[in-house]
């Protein structure tokens, strides 16, 4: 791919698709994290320092194709404004000729962010004419939205077939690091998987299998490996339909010489997890009417031991309910042991970065991914449309 480097951009109009679909509280405006916004900040800035006219380009929660109020990015806008320390003039719209005005109007080092492009009803068909409408406000196309490269959409695939096309930097950060855990990993490598559902990780499971020296699984789908084993996990979500998946890929391992590790002991309470009830027992000893909500101790300890002389470590799922104090023991102590590892440590995007940020130890981990989906289906060796389209 060629990078915002690799062509002069002086002067010229720059339409820069990022990914600010950050958590959002509609009714006061305040947003729970804005690291996705930071993440592009190191682009912005080489545009602007460069006398590039910035067009923004963003959507914020599902509107599908309809405007809703409560999804404006003018919020958005203002808090970028604040990090960027000058003004990001925030449009009612996103394409149109009220908007190539604005647009033509904008001077060198001047930014402007159009509405939610997925008030446009075009824009997730990716049809040709939306594409053009975006097209015509630029001289030049950036993708720096790694977590919507996965997405075959206008603002994505359609508007880069029809302008010269650039990676931001965190699309280049993001290819970088986690093409490395693809295709050239230290060994030993570890990768540790977690989060609700087997179904999530499917794709993941299958490429990376054979590739990692060690698989360690917590979260709610290692109720569904424990189960496949023969354990009685209570009220703990079960994935039926993985049995037979779950226990292939426990099969394969150990043909492999792949050590698989599950949890010895858990956390565990009445269902709904209530955090009241919660109590520390051994994975044999899950009474029928509780359920798994975070690893346990021992199984933290192990965890953290195996990872001990590992070169490379991928991890991707929290060890439990993390968002309750009483399920965040297990994800914080891996993250913390992670935080302290001389490896190359890759944290997924979703939850898994969310526990990261909120534990405050993103800047101590190697690379924490921007994307959620997208980092999965990277990660199960697909091409992303956002990407390929970059390539060719």
């Amino acid at each position: 791919m060629r990078t915002v480097r690799d062509i002069d951009i002086r002067g010229k109009r720059v339409l820069v698709r990022v990914d600010f679909n950050v958590p959002f509280d509609p009714h006061t405006g305040d947003i729970a994290d804005d690291s996705r916004i930071r993440a592009s900040l190191p682009t912005i800035d080489y545009l602007l320092s460069q006398g590039a006219r910035v067009i923004l380009c963003a959507h914020l929660g599902r509107p599908a194709g309809q405007v809703v109020e409560a999804l404006r990015l003018t919020p958005i806008a203002s808090r970028l404004a604040q990090l960027l320390g000058r003004p990001v003039a925030a449009q009612q719209e996103s394409v149109g000729c009220n908007i190539e005005r604005a647009i033509n109007s904008l001077g060198p080092s001047e930014i402007a962010m159009l509405e939610n492009i997925r008030f446009q009803p075009g824009e997730e068909k990716n049809e040709p004419a939306l594409a053009r409408d975006l097209a015509r406000l630029a001289d030049i196309f950036v993708n720096d939205g790694f977590g919507v490269s996965h997405r075959a959409h206008a603002s994505t695939v359609g508007v880069a077939r029809l302008l010269p096309s650039l990676a931001g930097f965190v699309l280049e950060k993001e290819v970088s690091a986690l093409g490395h855990v693809l295709h050239d990993p230290g060994h030993p490598f570890a990768t540790i998987l977690g989060g609700a559902k087997i179904r999530d990780k499917i794709g993941v499971l299958d490429n990376l299998l054979q590739r990692v020296d060690k698989l360690l699984i917590g979260g709610g789908m290692a109720a569904t490996f424990l189960r496949a084993q023969g354990i009685a996990v209570g009220t703990s979500g079960i994935e039926a339909d993985r049995l037979d998946f779950a226990r292939d890929i426990l099969a394969r391992a150990q043909a492999s010489g792949i050590p698989v590790f599950l949890p010895q002991d858990v956390v565990v309470a009445p269902g709904p997890p209530d955090p009241s009830g919660a109590t520390t027992m051994a994975v044999t000893d899950i009474p029928d009417q509780a359920a798994i909500a975070d690893i346990g101790p021992v199984t933290a300890k192990t965890f953290i031991n195996e990872l001990q002389g590992c070169k490379t470590v991928l991890w991707n799922g929290p060890m439990g309910i993390f968002e309750t104090e009483a399920f965040s023991r297990g994800t914080l102590a891996i993250a913390g042991a992670l935080a302290k590892l001389n490896a190359t440590t890759i944290v997924g995007g979703g939850s898994t970065a969310e526990a990261v940020m909120e534990l405050g130890l993103a800047g101590k981990m190697g690379h924490v991914s921007t994307g959620g989906g997208a980092s999965l289906e990277f990660l199960e060796g697909k091409s992303l449309p956002g990407i390929e389209v970059l390539q060719s």
